[in-house]
């Protein structure tokens, strides 16, 4: 399956639900209570995108993820929450997919946004919305 590329400054969120869902990056917007402003100015929480999961059929919740829990991300359809850093300073989503990562902004902060896949995460991650 082809990445998913962000269309927002903070659609990072988005784009891996829809990757997981493989439903429209827009279509995910329109569902979700003012979700293209949330997507250009703020950014979307675990809960916020879980919800929009679970209303399309999907089990998944939403974890901190600490040293005890580290290993529970590598699991297919993970989406991933990367602590803010120099590099990502509102931090970053990014979702499994087989050995790799499905990153929205694979070229981040260049204005042409591109997706793709990387080998390795580009940060700490904190968070994490795994499937049951």
């Amino acid at each position: 399956m082809r990445p998913i590329k962000q269309q927002h400054s903070y659609g990072c969120g988005i784009a891996c639900v829809a990757y997981i869902t493989k439903v429209r990056y827009q279509d995910v917007i329109n569902s979700i209570d003012d979700g293209a402003n949330k997507a250009e100015n703020k950014g979307f929480f675990c809960k916020e995108l879980t919800g929009f999961l679970k209303n399309n059929g999907l089990h998944y919740r939403w974890k901190y993820i600490n040293i005890k829990t580290r290993n529970k991300i590598y699991h297919q359809g993970t989406i991933v929450f990367i602590k803010r850093s120099k590099r990502y300073p509102s931090g970053h989503y990014l979702a499994r997919n087989g050995n790799t990562w499905m990153d929205p902004w694979i070229n981040f902060p260049d204005a042409i946004i591109k997706a793709g896949f990387r080998k390795r995460l580009p940060g700490k991650v904190i968070y994490a919305i795994l499937p049951k």
